[in-house]
């Protein structure tokens, strides 16, 4: 991977900072080259937005990253067995499949399967078809859905042969009994079970849409599902085909290692969000449970230190925890993100915001935000200038001053005499990190 750094800083340089970039880079170049991602990619964008498709895996592969990639068909299935002459039959979501919808099925699923793969390899991508041979299945209920399969085992040789060869596998969603008889499945089904088996880092389907929205049309960032997903799951808004979609995604996730995550994003702005902290689209992950204290005596202070100079990449003073009394502390489960709270006469001062490198980009400093903000109407704190996560800060606060090495942010105080001693005050505070 050393040699493709100079090609992700070029094409990202624009999107994130050199940090972020090298961040990415080592985290992916630690994975098993199996273990990267999976692509799941949707019929509507093979037929509308197949050259972004493909400019997105291309610089994939430019940058020495395999993915995984399976695909549906569901818009050029309806427009063949409609022209066929075969109605559409929804089950309980399903497509009823008869053997001459099969029939459709197979060749529909076979001809957008060898599309996506000419076009990479038109644009220099090594890739390989795969339409056979990775979804064991049985017959679902021949009764009620005819031809339809469900996934009982999934076969990784093809796949594995081809990432061994630095190829990406283009995977139709075809399934296959014992005994020879292709069914037709479920992409999302076959997606899922598949990134069952592979356990990979990333998940990122790809939509015409850059992600979950909520009720004013605004993109939901980042999602931590152990501390938002019933809520969310109880706002009107949530539409039930998204509510459908976050709850599989939930249940998906809670089937994984705490390391993969899952993306809904655009093909076009895919690198942007893997390889930058603030995304492109929708990022889910399992996220970790946020405990709150209100002081030091059930905190353990030395991971905590682990966590805050990890963060900063300075030494934390060596009689911080003697010398700072807490109004509240917040610490993810796993110690991976903080925040520790001061009380300054009636107001209250954010002394430090931590998250550990490994967890930057995951969507756990927002979520520990939340928290925290939940409780705290009102907050000011201080930034160096240059510090990375300022772009947070000022997305995040009512206001912010800069005054010096720093710059004073605040958010829910209005009067301007409370402004000028919340700045004030934070001018003052003790520096407790050194290089």
């Amino acid at each position: 991977m050393t040699n493709v750094r100079p090609t992700i800083l070029r094409l990202l340089s624009g999107m994130a900072s050199t940090r972020e970039i090298q961040l990415y880079l080592k985290r992916f170049s630690q994975l098993d080259a199996d273990r990267f991602a999976v692509v799941k990619v949707g019929g509507a964008i093979l037929r509308d937005r197949m050259d972004e498709l493909v400019s997105s895996l291309a610089f994939l592969q430019q940058v020495g990253l395999t993915p995984v990639v399976i695909h549906g068909a569901g818009p050029q299935l309806d427009a063949e067995m409609a022209a066929a002459g075969l109605e559409k039959k929804i089950v309980d979501g399903l497509r009823y499949t008869s053997p001459e919808g099969l029939a459709v099925v197979r060749r529909v699923s076979q001809r957008e399967n060898f599309r996506l793969v000419e076009a990479l390899q038109a644009a220099g991508v090594r890739a390989t078809s795969i339409h056979s041979g990775v979804f064991e299945s049985d017959v679902l209920d021949a009764e009620k859905y005819g031809l339809v399969g469900r996934v009982v085992r999934v076969h990784v040789s093809g796949i594995e042969a081809a990432i061994g060869a630095d190829s990406i596998p283009v995977i139709a969603s075809l399934g296959e009994t014992a005994g020879g008889q292709i069914l037709n499945v479920n992409a999302d089904w076959s997606a899922n079970e598949l990134v069952k088996r592979m356990e990979p880092y990333k998940i990122i389907f790809l939509t015409g849409t850059r992600g979950i929205l909520e009720e004013e049309g605004r993109l939901i960032e980042s999602i931590s599902l152990r501390t938002q997903y019933e809520d969310l799951m109880r706002q009107p808004w949530l539409h039930s085909g998204m509510r459908l979609k976050l709850e599989q995604i939930h249940d998906l996730l809670m089937e994984l290692p705490p390391s993969s995550s899952l993306s809904i994003t655009t093909p076009e702005e895919m690198a942007q969000e893997l390889f930058t902290h603030r995304g492109s689209g929708t990022l889910v992950r399992r996220g970790e449970a946020i405990d709150a204290f209100d002081s030091w005596a059930h905190v353990d202070c030395e991971r905590l230190r682990s966590v805050i100079e990890s963060s900063f990449g300075r030494r934390l003073a060596a009689d911080y925890f003697e010398t700072t009394r807490p109004s509240r502390i917040y610490v993810s489960e796993d110690y991976r993100a903080a925040i520790v709270l001061l009380r300054t006469g009636d107001l209250t001062y954010m002394d430090k915001f931590a998250v550990v490198d490994e967890a930057q980009g995951e969507g756990l400093g927002r979520a520990i935000w939340d928290v925290m903000r939940a409780e705290n109407p009102a907050l000011y704190w201080r930034s160096r200038r240059g510090n990375g996560v300022n772009e947070f800060y000022f997305a995040n606060a009512d206001g912010a001053r800069k005054e010096g090495a720093w710059t004073v942010f605040w958010y829910g105080l209005a009067d301007w005499d409370v402004i000028r001693e919340a700045v004030e005050s934070a001018l003052a505070m003790r520096v407790t990190l050194t290089d």
